[in-house]
């Protein structure tokens, strides 16, 4: 059985965030790169466009995570953690927070993106413009670069798809390039 069919049958094919059965598909949560059923939700269209930034959050349509965040898939609870910090500055996230429970490993997984960070704290990652980088980007290799502990060399030019945020140190993105993952410094990037 195919991930995919395995997220349809235990979510009963709805959004395991706010339960639509509208436009589900799978997502993968940051900053995971296998697709596998620990690492992977279903979820709609609303959810998956406000999560990745590309329409305006609603902060009312995020109380279904009232229900949500007591899942007993950790994939989950780690999305339903991630999207109260983001809206913590509503008043009734905070609360949920307050009562939510993650065992530690989780809770490593859930502030892996700084969804918790203040916003004067997080970590930004910028391309050699200066722009602002973000997990799922695609960039550009600016330059060759030698693969440390490997006899490859990255050509440039070459695109570097669905990147991943080292979010202890805005220099450093990971990415595949041919079969290969490897981290590459943010400056010999440019953005896609």
């Amino acid at each position: 059985m195919s991930v995919l069919q395995t997220l349809q049958e235990r979510s009963n094919n709805s959004c395991e965030l706010c339960s639509s059965t509208n436009d589900v598909s799978q997502y993968t949560i940051p900053p995971s790169l296998n697709e596998n059923v620990d690492n992977d939700v279903l979820i709609c269209k609303t959810c998956k466009d406000q999560i990745e930034g590309n329409t305006e959050m609603d902060p009312n349509h995020w109380r279904c995570l009232n229900d949500s965040m007591w899942s007993e898939h950790v994939a989950v609870q780690i999305m339903a953690w991630r999207m109260l910090q983001r809206l913590r500055g509503e008043g009734w996230p905070k609360d949920l927070l307050d009562i939510m429970y993650l065992d530690d490993e989780a809770l490593a997984l859930a502030r892996a993106t700084g969804e918790h960070e203040d916003e004067a704290n997080k970590i930004v990652h910028r391309d050699v413009n200066g722009v602002i980088l973000e997990s799922g980007d695609s960039v550009v290799l600016i330059k060759d670069l030698k693969v440390k502990g490997s006899s490859m060399v990255a050509k440039q030019g070459t695109a570097v798809r669905n990147i991943r945020l080292d979010h202890e140190n805005a220099e450093y993105i990971e990415g595949k390039v041919g079969s290969q993952q490897i981290v590459i410094i943010t400056k010999y990037v440019k953005k896609l």
